[in-house]
């Protein structure tokens, strides 16, 4: 069973964080303690990420709105690299962004959109 998580852990950290531009959360973690580390990377990228009961593209989508309306601007951008990688489209993104401003708030939509905008900008796909 271990050998089963530590392979999808594997699969779907390659599929979301290819090309990742900046530090991954698991870096951070490690640096601090390995063996923590490892056990929140199976659970979140090996259990929750690679969970099949939607597609990555919606959980991308979908971790990208909580993460605007949050105003969690690091993890911001590493999801909405995740989420172009996934096959989301940044108008797509933009959109879902847009939708929060309803619930979060026009500055967390704002704010979310330059983040939108400063990776599409590192990855070339500037304007859409």
């Amino acid at each position: 069973m271990e050998d089963d998580v530590f392979e999808k852990t594997k699969k779907t950290a390659a599929l979301y964080f290819k090309d990742v531009e900046g530090e991954r959360p698991y870096d951070l973690w490690k640096s601090f303690d390995k063996k923590f580390a490892n056990d929140l990377s199976l659970f979140i990228t090996g259990r929750m990420y690679a969970r099949e009961k939607i597609p990555h593209t919606t959980r991308q989508l979908v971790t990208v709105a909580v993460l605007t309306v949050l105003s969690h601007h690091d993890e911001l951008k590493l999801h909405i690299q995740a989420a172009l990688n996934v096959g989301c489209t940044a108008k797509e993104i933009a959109e879902v962004i847009f939708q929060t401003s309803t619930y979060g708030g026009v500055p967390a939509m704002n704010s979310a959109l330059k983040v939108l905008r400063a990776v599409l900008e590192e990855k070339g796909m500037w304007p859409i």
